[in-house]
């Protein structure tokens, strides 16, 4: 998605997907395809709290102040310092989504410092879907958009069941 309009009314939200470096392109590409879907405003960028912290606190003070909610998903690996490292400079939500590499690198997402509290969603779509169903607190559009969409995946599964009774 191209970046969204920085002058978009102050209750359309916004997701920031934040990755560690382009490697998480990929992973992120399935974050940002739910949210195309359900028509949620997002933007990708890329940041390493380890390599460019600078770059990333100039990535959260940018978006944090902007008139409008921001839900943030990053995505890192190994140690995720990202999401620990957003999540203590901002008042929105923090979902982490790392690529797992090893099953140990989990490890890092979850056992946080005292008031760091980033969310931890393992499925690359269905952080995106954490994040839309935070953003939809704020539009009840986006909120029929996502009943529309759980209702098509249930159909979905109704209909495979109907097939194999055939």
């Amino acid at each position: 998605m191209s970046a969204p309009s920085e002058t978009t009314d102050a209750t359309t939200p916004l997701v920031v997907i934040l990755m560690g470096s382009a490697a998480d392109k990929e992973h992120c590409a399935k974050i940002a395809g739910i949210l195309g879907k359900l028509g949620v405003d997002h933007v990708q960028r890329v940041g390493s709290a380890h390599k460019t912290p600078e770059h990333v606190l100039e990535i959260v003070a940018h978006y944090e102040g902007l008139d409008r909610p921001v839900i943030w998903v990053t995505v890192a690996g190994r140690s995720n310092a990202l999401s620990a490292f957003v999540d203590a400079k901002v008042l929105s939500p923090v979902v982490s989504c790392p690529p797992l590499s090893m099953p140990e690198d989990v490890w890092s997402s979850l056992r946080m410092p005292s008031d760091v509290a980033p969310l931890v969603v393992l499925e690359p779509a269905n952080a995106g879907l954490a994040a839309a169903k935070i953003a939809a607190l704020y539009d009840p559009e986006l909120r029929q958009r996502i009943a529309g969409h759980k209702a098509g995946e249930a159909a979905k599964v109704t209909s495979a069941d109907a097939e194999i009774q055939a």
